[in-house]
């Protein structure tokens, strides 16, 4: 018989390997574990991690400038600002391009007021320009036009600028049923032999024809081009090769040859004078400076306001001085969350105390006095207050009654710092008293008798021995009663004033008011990071494994 010892693997009751049949085992229990978690897990993706990546995304997002001015952008590349002179008719021909497609988009509102924000009045600018652009390049219109009559007949330039491929498969779309959504009008492809020879012309046209396709909902056989087109035709003619102009072919040579022929004896225009004519900031490097610092898709310039520092042309500046606000705003915000949390430190742990020793039946029926508040409108409730502080309000009447008050000099309690602080600690203090009296109520009162029949007084019972014991439940409402006060901005709108408004107020008022969600954004983060940097000190200070509910 031998002694030999089976070394093989343990089986399972199917004949599996034990091992292989608990990892499959296993991994089962955590899919469904993830199946049961996977509802919360949406929800928390959706409702709170995405939007705060948003916020993050929309504090650096800059596309708008460089998607809506893609020549001038590049034009602009080989500008510089510091010479002091505008830029030159090659980068107001880019611009022109771009900014008619854009008016023709309704894009140039939007692109205003982003560079508005940083430079006061180029939102009229563009506004008013926007109106006026189209016009821009009539003097060429009218002389190719006189040339000859078909620059004017939207065929001519289907012919001359289309590429064949397109011009056939526009063709099939029209011979079929217009109105059949799933058969979309082809978007206007250009021809690559004209590209070469008349690259602005090609392009303007194109960016033209795709526009009436998209947003007007009309074909190019049936739109005369935009002027500026006129005005790009007119450049390139006056700089193509004359070889190559008379190298082409059919309709192409017909019609180019004697154009550049005759351009020599046009009258002429600049873009400049033009631009000027319509508003003289154009005039002004600083405008076209501006333009240039932020065609970057991404930017800093956010979160530099919110710090009170701006981007310019020349780098990194200081914001003038009656606009430096949000830095005052911040420290403002900090110091007065702080002093609300300590009001409520205060003011919460006597009444938690004293509710944790009570009998319970009477502590419930003081800890639905401490609750009541929530059952009333937040509004409501500063609205209230409103009526308390005020100089004829309840409090003041009270206090000249009894004589301590002179009716002259009643006090200023609203609109200002004090009351800030006074109505939201009466509307944050019973998220301090809930977890300290959640904590107290789990302290055994036997602690505190045990040392006084060691001989500790009353005070040293309380200091030494109960007060340790309920640092957890101040960390936990110190924590609540900080995180929520410094994101409050509805009981500083009304009771603050000018002086105790928060960060959150003007948060609340660039996504409202002023539209600028770049900064409202960078601010929003800047307050996250803050937060963060606090919540790490607080652990690294007390440790956040001390803070508990109770």
């Amino acid at each position: 018989m031998s002694d030999a010892t089976d070394t093989g693997p343990v089986l399972a009751a199917d004949g599996r390997p034990l091992k292989r049949s608990l990892q499959r085992a296993l991994r089962a229990e955590k899919l469904r574990a993830l199946a049961l978690i996977a509802p919360l897990l949406i929800f928390i993706l959706v409702t709170f991690i995405a939007p705060i990546a948003d916020m993050l995304f929309r504090s650096v997002e800059n596309e708008i400038v460089s998607d809506t001015l893609p020549r001038t952008t590049l034009a602009l590349d080989g500008w510089d600002h510091k010479s002091g002179q505008i830029p030159s008719e090659d980068v107001f021909a880019a611009f022109t391009y771009d900014l008619v497609a854009a008016a023709e988009r309704k894009q140039h509102t939007r692109l205003g007021t982003r560079l508005n924000y940083e430079m006061t009045g180029i939102s009229s600018l563009f506004r008013k320009t926007g109106r006026r652009v189209d016009d821009f390049g009539e003097l060429y219109m009218d002389q190719f036009v006189d040339l000859d009559p078909a620059w004017v007949e939207p065929a001519t330039w289907v012919t001359l600028f289309a590429d064949p491929a397109w011009i056939s498969s526009f063709e099939d779309w029209q011979a079929g049923d217009r109105k059949d959504a799933t058969r979309p009008q082809p978007l206007f492809v250009a021809s690559d032999t004209l590209g070469t020879i008349l690259p602005e012309t090609t392009d303007s046209y194109t960016e033209f024809a795709r526009v009436a396709q998209t947003v007007n909902a009309d074909s190019p056989l049936e739109e005369t081009p935009w002027a500026p087109v006129y005005e790009a035709l007119y450049r390139d003619l006056s700089r193509a090769d004359s070889a190559a102009i008379a190298a082409l072919e059919g309709p192409a040579r017909t019609l180019l040859a004697p154009a550049q022929a005759a351009v020599a004896g046009f009258r002429t225009e600049t873009l400049s004078d033009l631009y000027i004519d319509v508003d003289k900031d154009w005039g002004d490097p600083e405008v076209w400076a501006t333009i240039q610092a932020f065609t970057p898709k991404y930017t800093a310039g956010y979160f530099l306001n919110a710090v009170d520092l701006q981007q310019t042309a020349d780098g990194i500046a200081v914001q003038p001085e009656d606009q430096r606000i949000y830095f005052l705003l911040f420290k403002r915000t900090m110091f007065m969350s702080m002093m609300i949390m300590g009001s409520c430190v205060l003011l919460g742990y006597p009444i938690a105390y004293l509710l944790s020793n009570l009998s319970l039946r009477a502590s419930n029926l003081l800890l639905i006095l401490v609750l009541l508040p929530f059952w009333a409108s937040l509004l409501v409730r500063t609205s209230a207050w409103k009526v308390l502080l005020q100089q004829q309000g309840v409090i003041n009447d009270v206090l000249v009654w009894l004589g301590l008050v002179d009716d002259g000099h009643r006090l200023v309690m609203i609109n200002n710092q004090f009351g800030t602080i006074v109505a939201m600690t009466h509307i944050l203090l019973p998220f301090m008293i809930l977890p300290l009296y959640s904590v107290m109520k789990t302290i055994p009162h036997t602690y505190v008798r045990a040392a006084k029949s060691l001989g500790a007084t009353n005070w040293t019972a309380f200091w030494r021995v109960y007060f340790p014991q309920s640092v957890p439940g101040i960390g936990a409402g110190c924590i609540l009663v900080f995180i929520l006060s410094i994101g409050y901005y509805i009981t500083p709108e009304l009771v603050g004033g000018t002086t105790g408004t928060f960060i959150s107020n003007r948060i609340a008022y660039h996504i409202s008011s002023s539209l600028n969600w770049g900064l409202a954004a960078a601010l929003g983060a800047i307050l996250l990071a803050v937060v963060l940097i606090l919540y790490w000190a607080y652990d690294r200070l007390v440790g956040i494994d001390n803070v508990s509910l109770g």
